[in-house]
């Protein structure tokens, strides 16, 4: 902990409501000052102070309030704000929401200890995101490629694998080159269940020992939840800037961090804005999604991926549209392609990755990974449009160039988005979209070069002989 006054004592609280507790004519109070309440007969609460007023404190109980009397309670000001472990020693290790080992091992001693409250990074000090990082999924590293540096969110719905998709990252990820590479995963709000077999995923895959996991479970408090994701990006950020590794932080799930920044308002009476939800979730979000990057003169970076569930599918609810604003694209999953059977179920005409064109191309990926992709959205998107026309003037009734785009969009969705196969390189998406794009004329692939076309065929040659 990292202190900032004497410790103080007060006795009575002047009211309570729900996780919140407010004190009158405090004095030197200090946001983020970790509190300690007793009420006789009980353990002890902790607490932190979330409002510092002229005259009145608000400290929001990290712990269950049933039973408790304001009244009786005896409120101690440690003096101290919360703070964190951080260092190597933390790579292997699961944690609660609050930093407390839940494996087993004794509490790490660590290399340094570090406020959870870290500032989003200087604008000035970023440097561009350009190292392409391989997810091991086609769908994003050939559509919507993820780039070191880069914020770029799941949009899932309830009942779609988004949990799922983050533990395959967490497993596939991979550094470009081969650098220090590290994944700091923050569970928000998720179940015992989830937990459970996350943890037992990533332990089997032989991902855990460049892994740091902090859980905050359903059944835990929900204040809880705005602890976690700070809690693993201070984690990240020593990994990433005084260790020098390129880290990747998975949040799942954002919905969950709002809820609980909605609870926390309401028992505040604060004037609620869209939805209900604070009118100052933007700047929240953002406290949490502008601390990736990577900056300049320091070693290392730190690529977000946080994943949210949209409630009812819908991308205007405020969590993902202020989500929208703040990151750098959205990978979007589609509850039609999760009901035909397509795992995973990424939704690739709506999805955007706004830096992929920094991260791909020449000595990053492939020269022609643009042109190939382009090429790929077209044709898809012709054959979704030739379904649709389908569905209204059935399938004889269109044009043969049309007929081509529906069976290739239906062998795309099942052929590559679908990996049955599990993890797939970037040489092997490679190979799958060109299969595919090769069943198709020539004269219809306005968007592939001749060049190209003379690349890809002396490839071929090359491997026959």
């Amino acid at each position: 902990m990292t202190t900032i006054h004497a410790e103080r004592v007060y006795r009575g609280a002047a009211a309570a409501a729900g996780p919140l507790l407010f004190l009158d004519h405090t004095r030197r109070i200090s946001l983020g000052e970790w509190v300690v309440v007793r009420c006789p007969g009980q353990a002890d609460r902790r607490g932190q102070v979330i409002d510092a007023g002229t005259t009145a404190t608000v400290i929001q109980l990290l712990d269950d309030t049933i039973g408790f009397r304001p009244d009786q309670a005896e409120v101690v000001l440690t003096g101290q704000v919360a703070t964190a472990v951080v260092g190597e020693e933390l790579l292997g290790r699961v944690f609660d929401g609050h930093g407390v080992a839940t494996d087993g091992l004794p509490a790490p001693v660590g290399d340094a200890i570090r406020a959870i409250d870290g500032a989003p990074i200087n604008p000035v000090r970023r440097a561009k995101p350009t190292d392409f990082i391989e997810t091991g999924i086609s769908a994003i590293d050939a559509m919507n490629t993820l780039v070191r540096g880069q914020k770029l969110p799941v949009f899932s719905g309830p009942g779609l694998p988004g949990l799922e998709i983050a533990t395959r990252i967490v497993e596939w990820a991979r550094a470009p080159h081969d650098e220090p590479f590290a994944v700091v995963f923050a569970g928000v709000g998720i179940t015992a269940r989830e937990t459970r077999g996350f943890v037992e995923r990533v332990r089997a895959s032989g991902a855990m020992p460049r892994t740091v996991l902090y859980i905050n479970e359903a059944a835990h408090p929900a204040v809880e939840r705005l602890l976690a994701p700070r809690l693993a990006l201070t984690a990240a950020e020593y990994l990433a800037f005084e260790c020098g590794m390129h880290v990747l932080v998975v949040i799942a799930d954002m919905t969950n961090y709002c809820e609980a920044l909605r609870e926390i308002a309401t028992a505040r009476e604060e004037i609620p804005g869209r939805r209900g939800y604070p009118g100052y979730m933007y700047t929240d979000l953002a406290s949490i999604y502008e601390r990736a990057g990577i900056v300049r003169g320091k070693p290392g970076s730190i690529t977000q991926i946080p994943i949210l569930t949209m409630p009812d599918d819908d991308v205007t609810h405020p969590i993902p549209d202020l989500t929208g604003y703040i990151t750098e694209g959205q990978i979007v999953l589609s509850r039609e392609l999760h009901r035909r059977g397509i795992d995973p179920p990424i939704d690739v005409l709506p999805s955007l990755s706004r830096l992929m064109g920094s991260g791909i191309g020449k000595e990053r990926t492939r020269p022609e990974h643009r042109e190939w992709s382009d090429q790929l959205y077209a044709v898809y998107a012709r054959g979704r449009d030739a379904r649709t026309m389908a569905a209204i003037v059935g399938e004889s009734g269109l044009p043969a160039a049309d007929h081509r785009a529906l069976a290739f969009a239906e062998a795309f969705e099942r052929e590559f988005i679908g990996q049955p196969e599990g993890r797939r390189t970037i040489a092997d998406t490679f190979e799958a979209g060109w299969r595919l794009l090769e069943t198709l004329p020539r004269e219809e692939l306005l968007r592939i070069a001749p060049s190209t076309w003379a690349a890809r065929d002396a490839a071929k040659a090359a491997e026959h002989r």
